[in-house]
């Protein structure tokens, strides 16, 4: 036999002694599948359209919104939405149409309704969909201000969002492959 061979065997030994001893410790495998209840169904239904269908009711100004961004969002994002370990959210001085272009929340989203439900799903990081729907509105109207979208005082919330138009809401098109 092959070394080759040899170490391929010892390898799969190895792994098949590990996978047991970790069925036997109780590590096999995470229980999936468990059914839900229905109020834990509905907290996870969150569904916004952006034509504003499926906002829920809450408000918050840009204000709000600051004390919330520096809580919540700051230590990934940075300052004022500029900087950070992640996407810059605000300050974009590269239109969409030149050479490295930012993609900030003013130059690149097409619908304020999309920002809150994004939010709403994935934010923070470490503990996506726990901020209550007001904290959403209020960081949601903070990060409009910063890219100047919303003047300061501006209360968002679920007859004022759907109204809001992005600067880049024609940039975006349909395919018409994709009927």
């Amino acid at each position: 036999m092959s070394t080759a061979k040899a170490g391929g065997g010892r390898r799969v030994l190895l792994a098949t002694l590990l996978a047991a001893a970790a069925m036997q410790a109780g590590w096999a495998e995470p229980d999936l599948g468990q059914p839900l209840d229905r109020d834990e169904i509905e907290r996870w239904s969150l569904h916004v359209f952006p034509d504003g269908t499926g906002l829920p009711p809450g408000r918050g100004t840009p204000a709000e919104g600051a004390t919330v961004y520096r809580r919540h969002c700051q230590s990934c994002h940075g300052s004022e939405g500029r900087g950070g370990s992640a996407e810059e959210l605000a300050g974009a001085t590269h239109r969409l149409n030149q050479p490295d272009p930012d993609k900030t929340i003013g130059s690149y989203w097409p619908y304020a309704t999309t920002l809150f439900d994004y939010i709403r799903r994935s934010m923070p990081l470490n503990a996506p969909a726990a901020l209550s729907a007001d904290q959403v509105y209020a960081v949601t109207a903070y990060l409009l201000q910063l890219n100047g979208i919303v003047r300061d005082g501006f209360v968002v919330d679920r007859e004022t969002l759907p109204r809001i138009v992005m600067p880049n809401r024609q940039g975006f098109f349909s395919d018409p492959h994709d009927r």
